[in-house]
């Protein structure tokens, strides 16, 4: 396995000691319409296959976050390699995970998961306890995710933000880019309308920008955000199983992402539904999917960035 911007790879390791630290979930709790394990399942890795074409180097100055990434970066970065379900009990490995992520999180690590299909998401959700603080969780989807399951399923890819919704530590959320037709239902809608849930259409971030949802987010809380490939526009990011025009675009979505790691400390995130097989052949997708990331590192640990600037000053 090719590692993330060829960061040290220590893959199954149970106790580790890093600043930033990347995961790759590649299943969540299938359905069982669905075949598995489904085409999402490669993302972890084509998308750290093309690290040298999104960051051709690490010391190379970046002109998103104004910096390169080998000087605000803290040295103790990690990638984890991938928490491979293989059979057995989705439950046990589901709280494998969750165990693994709350280990990350009580050390104050900043975490990067590449999914897999958006039900990875869950087992994350389910770690944010360990970070004890409220968390705000962002979303940039196509789609609302509100489902309590589907085919009895609960933990699937149309269930992460109703799971959000009711998870202790989550304490409120907003979702841009939603537009076109998806699983949800008008109760769905309902159901999150009453939980709180920001609601920004695609349309409308096209019409208002970042500041309608920056204005959403409390002052000081931490966050937690989770990219479906799908909220972005599919002329960037063709590389989905529910294309749908309309959609956000990169110019709009990085400004956003490094707005909310600045102001913000931004304690992990999650980029999902990645389908390495419909990508272009040049691999737009997983390039767009790494720039977004490191938009995200740039800024976090950039100067003015919510993690604090290098860990070793």
């Amino acid at each position: 396995m090719k590692s993330f911007l060829d960061w040290p790879l220590v893959p199954d390791a149970r106790e580790v000691d890093a600043d930033v630290a990347l995961l790759g979930i590649a299943r969540s709790e299938p359905y069982p319409r669905d075949p598995q394990p489904n085409d999402q399942a490669g993302a972890p890795d084509a998308i750290r296959a093309q690290s040298a074409r999104f960051c051709y180097s690490v010391g190379n100055w970046d002109f998103d976050t104004g910096s390169d990434l080998a000087t605000v970066l803290p040295p103790r970065h990690l990638d984890l390699g991938n928490a491979l379900w293989v059979g057995g009990s989705y439950d046990d490995f589901a709280a494998s995970v969750t165990e693994r992520l709350r280990r990350l999180w009580r050390q104050q690590t900043q975490v990067v998961i590449l999914g897999g299909d958006h039900g990875v998401t869950i087992p994350v959700l389910d770690a944010l306890d360990a970070l004890g603080e409220p968390v705000h969780v962002l979303q940039i989807d196509a789609h609302l995710d509100w489902r309590e399951h589907v085919d009895g399923v609960r933990r699937g890819y149309s269930s992460p933000l109703r799971w959000a919704s009711t998870s202790p530590a989550v304490t409120g959320i907003t979702q841009v880019g939603l537009r076109a037709v998806g699983s949800a239902r008008r109760e769905e809608v309902e159901a999150a309308r009453a939980y709180g849930s920001h609601i920004i259409t695609a349309e409308r971030f096209h019409a208002d920008g970042a500041d309608a949802v920056l204005a959403t987010i409390p002052a000081g809380r931490a966050v937690y955000l989770t990219i479906d490939a799908d909220g972005m526009d599919p002329a960037e990011m063709p590389a989905v199983m529910a294309p749908t025009p309309g959609g956000l675009r990169f110019h709009q979505v990085a400004p956003l992402l490094r707005a909310v790691a600045r102001r913000h400390h931004l304690v992990g995130m999650d980029l999902v539904e990645v389908a390495p097989s419909y990508d272009a052949l040049n691999g737009m997708t997983c390039v767009t999917a790494g720039r977004l990331i490191l938009n995200v590192l740039g800024a976090s640990w950039g100067p003015g960035g919510g993690r604090g600037g290098r860990a070793d000053k």
